[in-house]
């Protein structure tokens, strides 16, 4: 295969990338850490599941540096790492690809979901339902090498030319979900504000009542 550059040509490869989490049981596994709350797994995938193997060489997982190997590289699919914890970080994810790509490799960011947020949130707490993060994006190749371009259009999932599709609900999603993260923030903020005024009403009637 060659890996001559085909000029005006843009081709991409969609995929998402996030995490599941699950609370821990009780009757967890003696070698879980008693502080830790949740399993959890991040890991980057194509859209339907399906294996990004013929265009990544391997992954690098970039995990809180309170990890033991920190830095996990994974070199076969399926492209993920299973952990257990208790605090939501954020991960980087390095990807580089196959050779015949002749492409430099990408970083993206993913800040770990633990814990679900919204008006359902005390109730899937309760439940100990499983927590999903996940977010769309795309690999856009200009002017691909022939070799990734055969690569790619072998195989279904592919789009030329490349545009930011709107049929999959990943990116609403992550933006549904930091909305409510923002609006139990400020729920949070309002109320100590609340306290706050309420205390100092309390301190100025008893200094006013001290001085009459």
């Amino acid at each position: 295969m060659s890996g001559k550059r085909l000029k005006n040509l843009q081709i991409c490869r969609p995929f998402i990338y996030g995490n599941i989490a699950l609370p821990l049981s009780d009757n967890r596994s003696p070698d879980i850490s008693p502080d830790h709350t949740h399993s959890w797994t991040v890991f980057i995938r194509g859209v339907n599941g399906e294996d990004l193997s013929n265009i990544i060489k391997r992954v690098v997982f970039k995990l809180h540096e309170t990890y033991p190997n920190s830095s996990r590289s994974i070199e076969e699919p399926p492209f993920e790492v299973t952990e257990t914890g208790w605090g939501e970080f954020e991960i980087s994810i390095r990807v580089y690809f196959v050779p015949e790509a002749s492409e430099k490799n990408v970083v993206m960011y993913h800040h770990l979901k633990l814990h679900p947020y919204g008006p359902e949130a005390e109730q899937q707490k309760a439940e100990g339902a499983s927590v999903t993060s996940l977010q769309y994006d795309e690999f856009v190749f200009n002017e691909p090498t022939e070799s990734l371009f055969e690569i790619l259009t072998k195989t279904p999932g592919a789009v030329l030319p490349a545009k930011k599709s709107t049929r999959v609900p990943f990116s609403i999603q992550s933006e549904n979900e930091e909305l409510d993260r923002l609006s139990a923030a400020l729920n949070i903020v309002q109320d100590s504000i609340k306290k706050q005024v309420e205390k100092i009403s309390v301190l100025q009637r008893e200094k006013n009542e001290l001085s009459a």
